[in-house]
């Protein structure tokens, strides 16, 4: 056997920045999360060559007093906290006090930095975590880290590393999570000398969002703002139709640090069932505020995952603040004609729109009263509001003012409400499966498939729900051959079926006979339904069961419901459409295909020639 003997200081300093440094995009994070810790109001990131060659962080925050600057680059030494009890309050971004000395062992790293108080700044060189320079110098307040040749003394780490261009998109999409999660900060993101990202850092998220993801994701999201025992929660969740195939979109900061969580995703992507097809993922950016007791941050040594104290009421709780928001939304998106250009006609990209300059915010807030107030009829309920009211138009509204009028004039006439139901002008069917209907100003597109679906579905799961189980007997009995498998199910979930109204008797070998079947199941096949359930029952637990007949029933919906190319009456149509009103959630088949798209009358026109 070897000897044992300890390791040297430069191999113990590598072996500890393979934990922390991973690559440029951790570097960006460690030591932008250390500027915002020092209170910057504005944080600049500028990477050549995917932050391989150089990365420069510059910031306007509090700056490192000379004689504590070399301390900063030792191992474990840190200003965030002074004792193991600390861990359970800590409150800033980094506290471990391994970021600094990580880098300076894998990199050349050149730091200035100057306090307020200071008369000059100082700058400090350390390559491979040596010391070469420790000097005074002219510089402004806050902090510069220039970090040049990542992994320049590890080739074997450096060869891992992926194109300039992938380690590139790493620290932009890290850069947008970083200025999402603190609004009140102007981030800067500059690549190559180019400038990939500029965020204002006036406090406001939805500017922050519109800078990030643009004007579509903006017009299309849905304010959180709940407060509970467990945590509060505020931010933005996107409309249905802002959605992704896969969980890039989902942002959520548990005290200002972006966080992955199983628990905190599924109770996200959960609410949003039916309203997303299959594999389809929402977009939100969520702001939590938890108690330090409630959490353990310190699982993970990017400190990226977290534990929880309280997992089943954290889950419910949001659950129920975002679905609620959902359904309390009428969700019909409208469809540009634009859309259905083929992808062979090219168009010329338009820029990006830069976000107004504070002096134009007045007048483009004055504009937008205009024109939302001109789209009102005459006979609205607003409109007698501000006559009665004898409010100007050209009153200066502030942005919030604007966006609760944009609100309740888009979701006043609901499509689907009691109300709106007498001035429906059913037009006809084309297709033999869509359903035109004229309303408001606009043209309603009923898939008369998709509708009928969930019709049936909601009605089984308000049966569900209220536990209305009926049974109807059967004669001659079904008989039904089951597998092992299919039997073990069975047995396992023998009162639950009970309960849903199935009266199943062993017949004999492995016959069994169902003598009573569900008598609310609107057409579907008992039979089917049954073989289905119990197909998928050996994937989940007893505690699900309820949750896996839903999804059963779901899937047998779609045989039972009118299928297209199927001709409907007037009558019919007219019959359907009530039934979606009665629905909690009509906007969605049990897949989350919508049931209703619109289409404004100025589209139309648009195409016409009527308007230029």
């Amino acid at each position: 056997m070897s000897r044992i003997a300890p390791l040297s200081q430069e191999t113990i300093d590598k072996i500890a920045a393979g934990e922390v440094v991973e690559r440029p995009s951790s570097v960006v994070k460690e030591l932008v999360e250390n500027s915002i810790d020092a209170n910057a109001s504005a944080i600049t990131v500028e990477i050549k060559d995917g932050g391989i060659s150089m990365i420069r962080i510059t910031d306007n925050g509090e700056g490192i007093e000379k004689d504590q600057v070399p301390l900063a680059f030792l191992r474990h030494s840190t200003s965030k906290i002074k004792s193991v009890e600390d861990l359970l309050s800590v409150s800033s971004l980094g506290f471990r006090g391994e970021a600094l000395s990580s880098i300076a062992a894998v990199s050349q790293v050149e730091l200035i930095t100057k306090t307020i108080a200071g008369f000059t700044g100082t700058r400090y060189v350390i390559e491979g975590s040596k010391e070469i320079s420790f000097e005074e110098i002219g510089a402004p307040e806050g902090t510069t880290f220039i970090v040049r040749n990542l992994f320049y003394n590890t080739p074997a780490r450096r060869k891992f590393l992926k194109t300039p261009q992938t380690e590139g998109g790493y620290i932009h999409a890290l850069t947008q999570r970083l200025a999402l999660s603190h609004p009140e900060i102007s981030f800067k993101l500059i690549i190559n000398n180019q400038t990939k990202l500029h965020t204002s850092g006036n406090n406001n998220p939805k500017d922050a969002i519109y800078q990030i993801y643009g004007r579509e994701v903006t017009a299309s999201l849905l304010e959180i703002n709940q407060e509970n025992s467990l945590f509060s929660v505020t931010g933005y969740i996107g409309k249905p139709e802002v959605s992704r195939g896969n969980r890039d979109f989902e942002n959520y900061f548990i005290n200002h640090r972006y966080i992955k969580s199983s628990l905190v995703a599924k109770s996200i992507e959960d609410a949003y069932k039916n309203f997303l097809m299959q594999h389809q993922y929402p977009f939100c950016v969520l702001y939590f505020t938890f108690e330090g007791e409630m959490l353990d941050v310190n699982v993970h040594p990017t400190k990226m995952e977290l534990r929880f104290s309280q997992n089943e009421g954290i889950y419910q709780a949001l659950y129920d603040c975002i679905r609620e928001r959902l359904l309390n939304r009428e969700h019909i998106r409208n469809i540009s004609l634009e859309e259905t250009k083929g992808k062979t006609e090219e168009k010329p990209e338009k820029p990006k729109e830069r976000p107004p300059e504070p002096f134009e915010k007045k007048r483009l807030m004055q504009e937008k009263v205009k024109e939302i107030t001109a789209s009102i009829k005459k006979d609205s309920p607003y409109e007698r509001k501000y006559r009665e009211e004898q409010k100007p138009i050209d009153v200066p509204l502030k942005k919030q003012d604007v966006q609760y009028v944009q609100e309740e004039i888009l979701y006043e006439e609901k499509f689907l409400s009691e109300h709106s139901k007498k001035f429906h002008k059913v037009i006809g069917q084309v297709f033999d499966t869509y359903w035109l209907v004229e309303f408001d100003g606009k043209l309603f597109i009923i898939d008369q498939h998709a509708a009928h679906e969930k019709v049936l579905y909601e009605k089984t799961l308000k049966i569900l729900r209220e536990k209305t189980f009926t049974s109807q007997m059967v004669s001659p009995p079904l008989v039904v051959s089951l597998d092992i498998r299919e039997e073990t199910a069975l047995k396992e979930f023998e009162r639950q079926l009970t309960d849903f109204g199935f009266d199943i008797r062993h017949f004999g070998g492995r016959e069994y006979a169902i003598s009573g079947v569900p008598g609310n199941l609107y057409s579907l096949d008992a039979k089917q339904v049954l073989l289905e359930i119990l197909d998928g029952a050996g994937e989940l637990h007893k505690s699900e069961t309820p949750e896996l007949v839903l999804e059963k029933i779901a899937s047998m919906s779609c045989k039972a419901a009118v299928k297209g190319n199927h001709s409907l009456s007037f009558q019919e149509a007219k019959n359907l459409i009530e039934e979606l009103l009665e629905l909690e959630n009509p906007y969605f088949c049990p897949h989350g295909r919508p049931t209703i798209i619109s289409m404004t009358k100025y589209e139309l026109e648009k195409k016409f020639r009527r308007i230029v």
